[in-house]
């Protein structure tokens, strides 16, 4: 396993295919003798319906962030999971949803590019809340998938749901070409989210494996960090702020443990507006100390070292309709 490559504890790699394009010189020879097996998996659905908790329950790591703000996911995350001659590639998505920036236009395409030449697509739903009009245009969207693709329907957050029967029966009403319907809470029940697991590795077909066994996820070290940074920001920010803002790690230099000299990581945030700025800085920078630590802490359980984070607060106006800066940050725009 090479340095930039994500693990169970690190973070990953060189640009692997996106889901749909299957060239031979992305797989990996796999196993001597016996047959192997893998393919890809879109998880689907709207903002802030468990997609990504769902994918880090599946691979036993986190590789995407979480948040209990929509939109927490703005790209195709890609996870890994492994076991003897079966390999699992899913592809978390962006929640689908109705937006005007270039950036919203972005993640949509990540979605709709995401189904494209897939083993089968989770459509996640929350059962808490009845249909809404952007469940209803992912339901459009999985109507114009090529045939024979499989759509599974996962109820999400059935635990704290008060008439999931009632509610799951909706979502089946807009997909009534789903393979199978299944109802977990995929934050607190794992089991269910484990046989969910076992019965996709049933549909893989024969095939090379595309990753090593023991990569986990695609995305370079940069953007898997700079997405938990992120996600520090996202939890401690109110209200509209956290949407406006993007992080970018420009420096990841390498500590020597031995030496006592950490691993030295440095990240821009940026926000559009000045008025921004003093609020993420907080004051007299208790707010930044406050997502720097909380992001530290992440990142050093993960990379098992010790991490020195340093946070600068960049005001890069209208960066979400700025085609530079979204494909500064890999966007598609």
């Amino acid at each position: 396993m090479t340095d930039d490559q994500l693990d169970d504890h690190s973070a990953p790699s060189d640009q692997p295919p996106r889901s749909g394009q299957r060239a031979a010189d992305d797989t990996v020879e796999h196993h001597e003798t016996g047959i192997s097996r893998a393919g890809f998996v879109a998880i689907v659905g709207k903002p802030n319906v468990g997609k990504s908790t769902l994918l880090n329950t599946i691979l036993g790591v986190k590789v995407a962030p979480i948040t209990s703000k929509p939109q927490t996911t703005r790209r195709g995350v890609r996870g890994i999971y492994s076991s003897e001659q079966r390999q699992l590639v899913f592809v978390d998505t962006p929640g689908y949803h109705r937006g005007v920036t270039r950036l919203d236009g972005a993640m949509n395409r990540a979605v709709r590019e995401s189904v494209i030449d897939v083993e089968a697509v989770l459509w996640v739903v929350d059962l808490r809340r009845p249909p809404s009009d952007e469940d209803r245009d992912v339901a459009r969207l999985l109507k114009g998938l090529e045939p024979g693709t499989r759509v599974w329907l996962i109820g999400n957050k059935v635990d704290a749901a008060k008439y999931p029967d009632e509610a799951l029966s909706l979502y089946r009403d807009l997909a009534p070409g789903a393979e199978r319907v299944i109802s977990i809470s995929a934050l607190n029940d794992p089991d269910d989210v484990y046989a969910l697991r076992d019965d996709l590795l049933e549909l893989l077909p024969e095939s090379p494996f595309y990753f090593p066994e023991d990569v986990r996820s695609d995305q370079p070290r940069e953007v898997w960090a700079a997405e938990l940074i992120r996600e520090s920001v996202m939890t401690h920010l109110r209200q509209e702020l956290p949407y406006a803002v993007a992080v970018v790690v420009d420096e990841w230099r390498e500590g020597d443990e031995a030496g006592g000299e950490p691993l030295y990581l440095h990240a821009e945030i940026w926000v559009e507006k000045q008025g921004h700025r003093p609020i993420v800085l907080g004051r007299g920078g208790a707010m930044i100390k406050e997502i720097g630590r909380t992001a530290r802490k992440q990142l050093e359980i993960f990379l098992q070292q010790r991490v020195y984070l340093d946070l600068e607060v960049i005001v890069r106006r209208a960066w979400r309709d700025d085609r530079d800066a979204l494909r500064e940050l890999g966007y598609e725009a």
